[in-house]
């Protein structure tokens, strides 16, 4: 897609999160979800099934493509301008090859792409603990769940091996994206960060999308 805008586009990073994945998986291991029309940036979905796990890994491809506005007195703010996002799902659940919004899981990709876009589209940036709502009236993402925002968070289950892309000088973080309830996305706003970070631990809760579980709070 031809840009029209005077922001850097940095196309090679979808190269480099190719190479990542091969460098970590088998060519049969992964599957990639081409977007067939992109309002702005170009943002693919990689679906990895690696017996190496008892999940699936969905992972986004093109947030990264423009580095994010990061306030420069936010110290390191130069580490945190590249994300792309993922989310763990079960095995026992699956996706159509291609993301049509009909699929009952599609909510998922949905909202891995709708939070990628976010910060180019509001000239913003996010990451870890920040929260987003699907809509300001908490609707769901889709009929087929109650989750209605997210939270970004470091993963508990993969290590940077995975969750990081060092090359030439950048960072490419990947942040876990976490489902959320309404009255979750209400008591992180109001009690912080650190305390629903505590709800999670205190919980042991799993990093897997869980569409049946119970509210945290």
């Amino acid at each position: 897609m031809e840009n029209t805008d005077d922001r850097h586009y940095f196309y090679e990073h979808a190269e480099w999160i190719d190479e990542h994945l091969s460098n970590l998986y088998s060519d049969d291991e992964v599957t990639v979800f081409h977007e067939i029309f992109s309002p702005d940036i170009h943002l693919d979905v990689y679906y990895i099934r690696s017996d190496k796990h008892n999940f699936n890994i969905l992972l986004t491809a093109g947030m990264s493509t423009l580095a994010m506005n990061i306030p420069e007195d936010i110290d390191g703010y130069e580490d945190l301008q590249f994300a792309e996002l993922m989310a763990l799902v079960p095995k026992d659940i699956d996706f159509a090859d291609v993301h049509t919004g009909e699929n009952p899981n599609d909510w998922i990709i949905s909202m891995l792409k709708l939070t990628a876009r976010f910060p180019h589209e509001y000239d913003t940036w996010i990451g870890e603990g920040h929260t987003l709502q699907y809509s300001a009236d908490f609707e769901p993402y889709s009929d087929e769940t109650e989750f209605a925002g997210a939270v970004l968070l470091p993963s508990a289950t993969l290590d940077e091996d995975f969750t990081e892309i060092r090359r030439d000088g950048k960072l490419i973080t990947i942040h876990s994206v976490f489902p959320l309830y309404r009255d979750e996305v209400e008591f992180k706003i109001e009690n912080g960060y650190g305390r629903f970070f505590d709800l999670l631990i205190e919980n042991d809760t799993k990093e897997v999308v869980d569409n049946g579980r119970e509210s945290l709070v």
